[in-house]
């Protein structure tokens, strides 16, 4: 396993982790110092006009890689469920990744068959042993299978799994229950109307995503500068300027020390 990437669930504070849609989003998150980004696969699906969550985004997202990977953070992919429901590929798949350079692979379940996606994390473990895997449950996320989260993270924990992430969980009685419960660092999907960083700090989160929310907020951001000026009224808030923008794909991304 990628050790400094891995560190950074074992801090001081939970690992916030911000999630880039394209070069640019990346390099800027980097710049406000975060060392770790990873990627929000609605990000990518929507930028090429493909449904999220539908295992149809495999090249985009090898490609993001691609462009990212050699970028000065630790990169972690949200590789949705591996795009294939045979492990051997998802493990291959898992393998180009880590030949660009991610550290990290993010694994959902959908409510499938506990036994393949176990089955799908041993191989990426086996194909790729450096690679932090993150087995997500979306048994909150999609509801309806709540009662089977314990069990379901068990399993994924015994098949190799570095770390576990429940989205759509957010009671804290919940949450802390699980953090006794587990062998792996959890992982949280923050949400606006949830528990706070310092929140899921004291109750033992160890990393802290923001999966789609930095790109859904950018599109909104864009939405509401648009009706400002289409009102005759003066847009508000922050914009990085032309040349701000125009430097994140200057030069030479200075390539990073996994830690391996």
């Amino acid at each position: 396993m990628t050790t400094a990437f891995a560190e950074l669930h074992h801090g001081d504070e939970p690992l916030l982790l911000p999630n880039a849609w394209d070069h640019a989003s990346a390099r800027a998150l980097a710049a406000e110092g975060f060392p770790a980004i990873g990627t929000t696969s609605l990000g990518v699906a929507a930028a090429v006009g493909l449904p999220d969550g539908a295992s149809e985004t495999r090249d985009e997202t090898l490609r993001l890689a691609l462009a990212l990977g050699s970028g000065p953070y630790l990169l972690s992919i949200d590789a949705e469920d591996g795009y294939s429901d045979d492990p051997e590929e998802v493990g291959e798949f898992a393998q180009q990744l880590a030949a660009v350079g991610a550290v990290g692979i993010n694994l959902e379940d959908r409510i499938g068959s506990p036994a393949l996606h176990a089955a799908k994390i041993a191989a990426v473990k086996a194909a790729a042993p450096g690679l932090f895997v993150n087995a997500r449950t979306d048994t909150y996320w999609l509801g309806g299978a709540e009662a089977d989260t314990l069990d379901r993270l068990d399993v994924y924990q015994r098949a190799g799994a570095d770390g576990v992430f429940v989205p759509g969980l957010t009671e804290p009685r919940d949450i802390a229950a699980l953090v006794k419960h587990l062998d792996v660092p959890l992982n949280i999907l923050y949400t606006p109307a949830g528990p706070t960083l310092p929140h899921l700090a004291d109750l033992g989160v160890r990393r802290v995503s923001l999966g789609s929310l930095l790109y859904r907020r950018a599109l909104g951001a864009a939405l509401e500068t648009v009706g400002e000026i289409r009102a005759g009224r003066t847009p508000g808030g922050a914009a990085p300027s032309y040349g701000e923008v125009d430097a994140l794909s200057r030069g030479s991304d200075a390539t990073h020390s996994d830690g391996a």
